[in-house]
């Protein structure tokens, strides 16, 4: 390169240079602005993002106040429908009490009468009754004048009834009003009476009458018959009302129980339904804002009702709250105490057997020093209290018995020598006077066995004899010896005795511990 073109290239550079350093100056003036409208970017979307929020919050508060408002609205119109409701019910039931009660006065005062008009009617029936029965009796005394024989056959002729032709009787005839008076009643018992009387006049015929009866006495019979008929059909009569009587009567009594079942039912009812009404009263629905953790019910799983929870103030339940801790409290401090004590008791019992068991090694410790053999010299080591002093004492005799025993031991073995001289002198002497016997026990066997042969020749008879004879020497010597083993038995026995004597007597005598 030449000059100019160098400086030209350095030019070049150096623009280069000064363009990147300010191209970087721009890129960080425009990174620094970006992140600061980032951040204010952020910012902005934070407090649009808060008053977002606390607008929602204010939107939820105002929607749950709403709807609890709303639920107020609904409980309040629900228990005033419930209320206008039950008032309606208990009016209607009011109502209709007083209308069962009136016609139950109405039933009252109508059994009432049909009972006093059924006496009166009774009273009738039995007085006509009475009536007839008086006159069957009396039949016989009216015609007492006549014969017997003609009173019999009146007397069936009095009984005797003609026969009609039988109508319709009430029964049978419909009627609105079962129990009232039948319209045609009256007329058709006229029609029953006039036909009975019209069948009465043909029976009252003179050609009727019994033969040898007097005409007036029978025109005196149609009379008391015709009038025993009439009082007959007004006692029927009367028994038929009499009986219509009863059944209405009874009919109105059991219209009278009805109605009193009736107002029984109302009452009951009526009883139920205050009793709703005051539950309804009493048992109100209200509305209340709990915080989380004051709900405290069992098995709780997100439930909006609560029918069966009772509502507690909050300082009842921190003061038994701090009576179950003072409680639990009281209960560990016992429980503790309770295993103190125990613990206690249990190392009391270890002691108690520790004592035990070291009392027994005493006692067997005792029983052994008690059982242990003390010779003379340690019982007077016990009792002696200068007891060096006697040992040097004793060593003194006893080293001046040991020069006594040597001087004794040493005259004994001059004498030994001494007679150990003389036993061999003796001994000489008796081997001599052996040798001499055994040359005369050579030539004694010899003799024996000359005499043995000669025995054996001479037969088996001197040979009993001694065989006799070596036996009664045995049986001496047996005996002999018996009699010595038996004395010598004796000795030991005794002699064993005085040992186990002086052997006692060297045990310490030590009282039991």
């Amino acid at each position: 390169w030449t000059e100019e073109e160098r400086k030209q290239f350095k030019d070049y550079e150096k623009k280069v240079k000064e363009l990147n350093e300010e191209r970087d100056k721009y890129r960080k003036s425009l990174e620094a602005e970006l992140k600061k409208l980032q951040n204010s970017i952020q910012e902005s979307t934070q407090a649009f993002d808060e008053h977002l929020k606390r607008l929602f919050e204010r939107r939820v508060k105002a929607e749950m106040v709403t709807n609890q408002e709303e639920l107020k609205i609904s409980n309040l119109a629900f228990s005033l429908l419930l209320d206008e409701e039950l008032s309606s019910r208990e009016k209607f039931l009011n109502n209709y009490l007083i209308r069962k009660q009136h016609e139950k006065s109405q039933t009252s005062e109508a059994v009432r009468k049909s009972r006093e008009d059924l006496d009166v009617y009774k009273e009738h029936y039995d007085n006509l009754l009475a009536e007839d029965k008086v006159m069957d009796r009396s039949f016989k005394k009216e015609f007492s004048e006549i014969p017997g024989h003609q009173v019999d056959i009146l007397y069936k002729l009095f009984k005797r009834r003609p026969r009609i032709s039988k109508q319709k009787t009430h029964s049978e005839t419909t009627s609105v009003v079962p129990f009232g008076e039948l319209p045609g009643s009256d007329k058709l018992n006229k029609d029953a009476f006039a036909q009975l009387m019209k069948a009465m006049d043909e029976l009252d015929n003179i050609s009727n009458m019994p033969e040898g009866l007097d005409p007036l006495v029978w025109n005196h019979f149609c009379m008391t018959r015709r009038a025993k008929v009439e009082n007959e059909q007004k006692v029927k009569q009367k028994a038929a009302d009499l009986l219509e009587m009863a059944t209405f009567l009874r009919k109105r009594v059991e219209e009278e129980e009805k109605v009193q079942q009736e107002i029984e039912r109302v009452f009951h009812e009526l009883i139920l339904l205050q009793e709703e009404k005051v539950r309804f009263q009493l048992n109100l629905t209200i509305q209340i804002l709990l915080k989380q953790g004051q709900v405290e019910l069992e098995n709780f799983q997100l439930v909006l009702e609560y029918s069966d929870a009772i509502l507690i103030n909050k300082s009842i339940i921190e003061d038994l709250n701090s009576v179950i801790r003072t409680q639990g409290q009281k209960k560990v401090a016992s429980m503790m105490e309770s295993k103190d004590v125990h613990k206690r008791i249990l190392q009391i019992e270890w002691e108690h057997k520790k004592m035990e068991m070291e009392r027994e090694d005493l006692n067997q410790k005792a029983w052994d020093i008690q059982m242990l053999f003390f010779s003379r010299d340690r019982q007077k080591y016990l009792n002696e209290p200068n007891y060096e002093a006697l040992i040097s004492i004793q060593i003194g005799i006893m080293e001046q018995t040991i020069a006594v025993l040597d001087k004794t031991h040493k005259k004994n073995v001059e004498n030994c020598k001494k007679l150990l001289k003389k036993l061999g002198k003796f001994s000489n002497q008796k081997d001599i006077a052996n040798y001499t016997l055994s040359c005369n026990l050579r030539e004694e066997l010899v003799a024996v066995s000359e005499r043995k042969d000669i025995c054996n020749a001479m037969g088996s008879k001197l040979t009993c004899e001694k065989i006799v004879k070596e036996r009664y020497e045995n049986m001496m010597q047996q005996q002999k010896l018996t009699n010595i083993s038996k004395q010598q038995a004796e000795q030991i026995s005794v002699l064993q005795t005085e040992v186990e004597r002086l052997r006692m007597k060297t045990f310490p005598a030590l009282v039991q511990m």
